[in-house]
């Protein structure tokens, strides 16, 4: 397995980036900027390796760290992080992997942030059909040691077409199935900090598998892929 580290020079580029979020200091410190980006892809790019020991990923993305700041009231120009994520493959395996390094603030996040509404619908009818083997695999000891309960944003009142007293209302009113583990700067610093990162995102097949079986198939339990 590869076992990289992240480097302590790296985090502290982050947090003098933060307290200098202007243009004018980054280009002239954007070569140890970019310094520290192709290790950092690197360290990325091993965690993708790792995870095809155990799982199939069709696409890694690392984010840049330019900021759109269109919209945003923050109008400062760079992250003060580095990010990326791996999709799993396609039609046939569900679900992604998000890794976040920000001093003070990192995170792994892996599930499903924005299921298109065809997805989000065939969920919804699963667990109001059954949701027994859904709350059992998420109970799990294995997975609720590593990655706690399940997180995200959900609807406040019961879906149009779902019975607001149905018992698993609380699953079927959700938007997002996600599950969060956050890392301190000393174990994102440590010397297994990228093989507790890949167990971690092992520990979560379970899950992944689960809500794979569901998008893959109809109601009567017949696939969807043939």
């Amino acid at each position: 397995m590869k076992d990289h580290t992240i480097s302590k020079e790296t985090l502290d580029f982050l947090k003098t980036l933060e307290k200098n979020n202007n243009r004018d200091w980054f280009e002239a410190n954007k070569p140890e900027f970019k310094s520290h980006e192709s290790y950092v892809k690197q360290f990325y790019s091993s965690i993708r390796e790792n995870l095809e020991s155990h799982d199939e990923i069709e696409k890694m993305k690392m984010f840049r760290i330019y900021r759109d700041v269109r919209f945003s009231k923050d109008k400062t120009p760079y992250k003060t992080h580095f990010a990326g994520s791996f999709s799993r493959l396609g039609a046939h395996l569900r679900g992604g992997y998000y890794l976040r390094i920000k001093p003070g603030e990192s995170f792994a996040a892996v599930g499903f942030w924005e299921p298109n509404k065809e997805d989000l619908f065939r969920i919804r009818k699963e667990f109001e059909m059954d949701a027994s083997d859904f709350r059992k695999t998420i109970g799990q000891d294995s997975l609720k040691s590593i990655w706690g309960e399940i997180q995200g944003d959900g609807v406040k009142t019961a879906p149009k077409g779902f019975d607001k007293e149905h018992p698993d209302i609380d699953l079927i009113k959700r938007k997002q199935f996600i599950f969060v583990r956050n890392f301190s700067d000393k174990e994102v610093l440590s010397t297994s900090f990228m093989k507790e990162v890949n167990q971690s995102f092992k520990a979560i097949r379970p899950f992944f598998d689960i809500m794979s079986d569901i998008l893959t198939t109809n109601l009567n339990g017949e696939s969807l892929l043939d």
